[in-house]
This record gives C-alpha cells, structure tokens and sequence, in this order.
C-alpha cells in the first residue's frame, strides 16, 4: 500500500506529535547530554508554530488512515554575503515513520513528495542534519543519494586530557 503524503492540519497535530516523541526520545537516549528526556508540553506546541508560520510547514504520509509518518520543513533563504553567495533551500527540521512501518517506503514517499514540492518552489537543494549517533538515518539518507557536504565537530572538555 502506497501512503498518500500531504501537508498537515491542524486536526493531525496530536499524532504528529506522537511520532516526534519516538524521534525526541531517539535522540535523549543517542545524546543524554544534549537532549532532555520526555516531550514537553514547549516541544509540542512547536509543532503548531511549524504548521502555522509562512516559511515552515509539515508533511504527513498515511495508509489506511494511519499518520506513518511525518517531516517538519522550513524554507530558508541565505542572503549573498562576502563568503558566499545567495541560494534558497528546503530544510528538512525532523523527521520520523512510525516504529511500526518502518523499511516499508513510508520514508522514501515522504522524500519523493519533498523532492517534487521543492523544485515545484524553486528550491536549488534539500539539506538535513543529522546526529552521527543515528547510523540507520544516516545510511536511509544517503541511499537516498543525500551526500555530506559540512561537518560539525566537537571536542568534549568534560573528559580527561
């Protein structure tokens, strides 16, 4: 079965939010340090503020009347600057399928909606981020023909020289 994507409303924003607290709580357990534990009430009213501003959005993928799966975006514009030069891209905020239908195309349906809405906006590039803890992320990505093109690094002072 196909899942049909489309953009939320208002009315999907309960299961929206029950599938980013499986990705909230992917990443307290991946970075303890970072991360805060549980779904507060803040964190879920962030979903609203997506869906309601002009600039963001979220997409929904369903099948058979299910919510699977879900993709928080924002459209960004760089201004020309003199390191570099001006470019627009869809940014993909979170992202999450549902434990329960992952490896069953509900990921790459919402990709391939992504993909035909941000060149039907003009949109040069998709762009993500992504934690290096999540290796099943970063390889469903890359099968995807995402590609690393920055690095961030960090050096934890808390640990012994």
């Amino acid at each position: 079965m196909i899942a049909v994507v489309r953009f939320a409303e208002e009315r999907d924003l309960p299961r929206v939010n029950e599938l980013r607290r499986q990705v909230s709580e992917l990443h307290a357990a991946g970075r303890p340090d970072i991360f805060k534990p549980g779904f507060p009430q803040g964190l879920q009213d962030y979903a609203y503020t997506l869906l309601r501003g002009e600039e963001s959005g979220i997409l929904v993928a369903e099948r058979g009347g299910v919510i699977c799966g879900m993709a928080a975006i924002e459209y960004l514009h760089k201004q020309d600057s003199p390191y570099s030069y001006e470019r627009r891209s869809y940014h993909v905020i979170e992202f999450g399928v549902d434990e329960a239908y992952r490896r069953q195309g509900v990921g790459r349906e919402l990709m391939d909606f992504m993909e035909a809405d941000a060149r039907a906006k003009g949109f040069s590039s998709i762009e993500l981020d992504l934690w290096a803890f999540n290796g099943s992320a970063r390889a469903f990505y890359e099968a995807l023909g995402f590609h690393t093109y920055r690095l961030l690094m960090e050096r934890d002072l808390r640990e012994e020289p």
